[in-house]
C-alpha cells in the first residue's frame, strides 16, 4: 500500500494562469496543476510517482509524511451520497477525492473573496441587528 501524503490543492489567479495548483507539502517541489482541482489531483498523484521513483534512482531519503490526522466521518442524505458516487465515477477518482477537491475549490474561492476582517465584523454585527 502506497503512504498517504496530504495534498494542498488551491485555485489560481487569472495573472498566475488560471486553473488549479496541487502539491505534497512533505515532498519539496512535488507540484502540479489542473484545468480543475480534480485534474490537479490526478496530475499531482502521477508526479509523487515519479518524485519518488527519481529520489530512488538517485539514493536518497524519502520522506515520510507528516503526522496531520485529516480523517473526519461526516453524515450526509443518501440522495447526496448517491450524487457524489455517480460524479465520481464520471470524473474517474474516488469520492473522497472528489469531496476533497470541492472542499479546497470552494474554501480557494471563498479566501480569494474575503473581506478585511473589521469590515466582515461589521457586515455580522448589521446582519445580528436586522434579525433582532
Amino acid at each position: 500500500m502506497a503512504t498517504e501524503y496530504p495534498v494542498i490543492v488551491r485555485p489560481l489567479s487569472k495573472a498566475e494562469g488560471g486553473g488549479f495548483i496541487a502539491e505534497f507539502p512533505d515532498l519539496p517541489g512535488c507540484i502540479s496543476d489542473g484545468e480543475t482541482a480534480e485534474e490537479a489531483l490526478r496530475n499531482v498523484r502521477e508526479a509523487r510517482e515519479e518524485w519518488i521513483a527519481a529520489m530512488e534512482k538517485a539514493g536518497r531519503k524519502i520522506p515520510t509524511p507528516e503526522s496531520r490526522s485529516g480523517k473526519w466521518v461526516q453524515r450526509v442524505p443518501s440522495t447526496l451520497k448517491a450524487r457524489l458516487e455517480a460524479t465520481a465515477r464520471e470524473e474517474g477518482t474516488s469520492v473522497n477525492a472528489l469531496v476533497t477537491a470541492f472542499i479546497a475549490e470552494s474554501l480557494g474561492r471563498r479566501h480569494s473573496l474575503e473581506r478585511p476582517r473589521a469590515h466582515r465584523r461589521r457586515t455580522t454585527r448589521k446582519a445580528a441587528r436586522r434579525r433582532a
